[in-house]
């Protein structure tokens, strides 16, 4: 499981299921049950409590796993320039420990995806060529990256899109211009009380 200096708020199943040595089945199914507390995003998906999977396992006598990397692996994939640069900002002056990468369209994202590895993809919908949507559906339908976290941002967040993109796969949809805040929440930060902003602040990205 990756960390970093400030820990995740909230652990995905697959985080649970590497820590414990179970399949993500198996989380699911402590969780359906009641036995291991669970909170559920706008998308659907289940995220974790540090402090409930370490009293769970206590409970159960079992040891939790050492990370083997701590270093939180984020790719920013939106075709406005100005925008990713804010986001890069941003997640670096307020994340101690990641590793960031930026693919300008849907292909490169694609590319970027086998090579990174990454944990989280920041991902804009209304891209030239392959869209945030097919990008979406086709990470979550391939059993080496349907794990990997997808968080939308998009200046067209009507309700069908936002409807669409969950549909996809993705956990929560963002609109632009992006609350620093309830990003950096989202990604699993808790961000100090005066959260550091970049000096140009373009939150808007195009729109």
């Amino acid at each position: 499981m990756k960390t970093t200096g400030k820990e995740k708020a909230y652990l995905t199943s697959n985080d649970v299921a590497v820590m414990m040595m179970v399949s993500s089945t198996t989380v699911r199914q402590w969780s359906q049950s009641g036995s291991l507390i669970a909170h559920i995003t706008p998308g659907g998906h289940r995220r974790f409590l540090r402090r409930d999977v370490e009293r769970f396992a206590m409970n159960k006598g079992m040891t939790l796993q050492a990370a083997n990397n701590d270093r939180l692996r984020i790719l920013i994939v939106d075709d406005d320039v100005q925008f990713t640069r804010f986001i890069v900002e941003l997640l670096t002056m307020n994340i101690e420990i990641v590793e960031i990468e930026v693919a300008h369209d849907g292909f490169d994202a694609g590319q970027k995806v086998r090579v990174f590895e990454p944990d989280i993809i920041l991902l804009d919908l209304i891209m030239p060529g392959l869209d945030g949507f097919e990008v979406c559906q086709r990470l979550k339908s391939h059993p080496t990256t349907k794990s990997i976290r997808i968080i939308a941002i998009s200046g067209f967040d009507s309700k069908e899109n936002v409807e669409k993109v969950l549909k996809a796969g993705a956990e929560i949809c963002f609109s632009k211009p992006i609350q620093a805040k309830a990003l950096l929440q989202a990604i699993g930060i808790k961000p100090e009380p005066s959260i550091r902003m970049p000096s140009d602040n373009q939150a808007r990205g195009n729109m």
